[in-house]
């Protein structure tokens, strides 16, 4: 079965941004596809590494499609992501000038990068956590993680449990209330993801300040 392929002279998709919606349209195209499930495999592992289009659309679409499988496709999409992620932090452990800086200059991202790896330097694995549910570009993440050296045990854990909360929870709010939560987690994307990641960031916090 083959991909419906957007075309690409339309005219919605002329300039930069006509460019990443043509990209978005043909990761969405993936959800009517025998090969649905590898390519949110394949989109959640490039996505955290180099690739501009998150896989939450192809995930929302999937659950969609075959709401019994949600919990699969979410926990697919966390494999690929963490992995994807571990890819990330070798390009910024050990090819950042030739690899891991091109791609933070073709996000506009060089000027904060001190910024995100003192950021790591000093709060860890609770950067990561709250970048990996938020809209923060992942990729920068784990580029910039592996430069600042951080513990790649540490960086594992977090990204396990941010990208595995997120994921899960699109998945099972689809499973639960199907296209109605659907287009609502679409049209608020952001907020949602930033009002959970500072809930379950802060949760940590206390709870770390309870143990001391």
């Amino acid at each position: 079965m083959t991909v419906s392929t957007p075309d690409a002279e339309a005219p919605k998709y002329q300039g930069v941004m006509g460019w990443v919606r043509w990209m978005y349209d043909w990761v969405l195209g993936w959800a009517a596809s025998p090969f649905g499930p590898l390519a949110l495999f394949v989109l959640a592992f490039v996505e955290s590494s180099f690739f501009p289009i998150p896989p939450d659309p192809l995930l929302i679409a999937l659950c969609l499609g075959l709401a019994t499988r949600s919990l699969q496709f979410a926990l697919l999409c966390t494999v690929g992501s963490v992995m994807g992620g571990l890819f990330g932090y070798w390009i910024g452990h050990s090819a950042f000038e030739l690899v891991g800086l091109p791609i933070l200059e073709f996000y506009g991202k060089v000027d904060v990068f001190e910024t995100y790896r003192d950021w790591f330097r000093e709060q860890g694995n609770l950067a990561v956590l709250l970048a990996a549910i938020t809209p923060i570009p992942y990729k920068v993440i784990t580029i910039t993680a592996g430069a600042a050296g951080m513990d790649v045990a540490a960086f594992t854990a977090a990204s396990v449990v941010g990208r595995g909360f997120r994921f899960f929870l699109i998945a099972g709010l689809i499973h639960w209330k199907g296209e109605a939560i659907a287009h609502f987690i679409e049209a608020h994307f952001d907020k949602l993801t930033i009002a959970f990641g500072v809930l379950l960031v802060g949760g940590f916090l206390v709870l770390r300040l309870l143990l001391h």
